[in-house]
């Protein structure tokens, strides 16, 4: 199976130049069963990298664009009136697919945001009192541009804590960008690829992860970094215990991504800001800047 891992971050190294850790991290992040969120300015890759997991992944995948007007059923569908039927029959909008792309979710009101809680939490949307179960896998990748710029409207911590991890792209080095400007168009080298790991080696994957020991040791340096956060006056928010669940998931499966069956401090280091970046409230947007100060002041049982 981790050959299968290896092929897929090597395909994807192909599309998305010079970014080997942010499409490591977006993995680790689907294969926990959580949901990602990409900030960064529009232009450095991040529409890309959904659409390349998607094609390498051989799942149902659907873009969704969100503007200022865009409406709660755009997204998840309407009841529409069938004349020959004489009833009202449910559509489904766009969400019932495998993978989602909720593309400059900061566009959209915060209502229309909404309507991805019930769907991202609990893998179902409710339709005028109906409840419709949503496909497995559920992933949703969502971009977003800078909150500093016109049009848009910040996430509210419960909307952004359904997110497993937040990353960042940012600008290519000088060699990743020189390849950039004289390769292929990416879009056109994503439509050659190939899937390189099912959807039922997906499946064994997830349920592996599950299995990854994490040792009491383990625990009490997960306990001491949520204390650490709750604590300290470096934040005006703690990290809640969801989010140390979120914490403790991630490392497991930066862990299986490495072969091993146990999980060690550097997994939860690595992937710490990716995961308490965007939960914890201080001066600065900058995830590893935030998380600073608990790998500095939190040491390893």
């Amino acid at each position: 199976m981790n050959t299968a891992l290896d092929a897929l971050l090597n395909s994807a190294g192909q599309i998305i130049l010079g970014k080997p850790r942010q499409i490591r991290l977006a993995l680790c992040c689907l294969l926990a069963r959580g949901h990602l969120l990409i900030e960064d300015i529009p232009g450095v890759g991040k529409t890309t990298l959904a659409h390349t997991l998607a094609k390498l992944l051989g799942l149902q995948y659907q873009r969704i664009q969100f503007t200022s007007d865009i409406l709660p059923a755009d997204i998840i569908g309407a009841s529409i009136f069938d004349v020959d039927k004489h009833e009202f029959t449910f559509h489904p909008g766009p969400i019932f697919n495998q993978m989602i792309l909720a593309d400059e979710i900061n566009r959209s009101t915060p209502k229309a945001q909404s309507a991805l809680l019930e769907a991202m939490e609990e893998q179902q949307v409710t339709a005028e009192g109906i409840t419709y179960p949503l496909p497995r896998p559920f992933f949703v990748i969502a971009t977003q541009n800078p909150t500093h710029q016109l049009g848009t409207f910040p996430l509210p911590e419960s909307q952004l804590d359904r997110f497993l991890m937040r990353i960042e792209l940012g600008y290519p080095d000088r060699q990743a960008e020189r390849e950039l400007l004289m390769g292929e168009s990416r879009y056109r080298l994503i439509n050659q690829l190939t899937v390189t790991l099912p959807t039922h080696t997906l499946y064994a994957m997830q349920d592996d992860i599950v299995k990854v020991h994490v040792a009491p040791a383990l625990l009490d340096y997960l306990q001491a970094i949520l204390n650490f956060t709750r604590t300290s006056s470096e934040y005006t928010c703690g990290l809640s215990p969801r989010a140390g669940l979120a914490l403790m998931t991630a490392a497991k499966s930066w862990a299986y991504m490495d072969r091993r069956d146990s999980v060690l401090p550097e997994d939860v280091q690595a992937v710490l800001g990716a995961v308490a970046g965007h939960r914890l409230r201080a001066a600065t947007n900058d995830s590893a800047a935030i998380v600073a100060p608990i790998l500095e002041h939190v040491g390893i049982p």
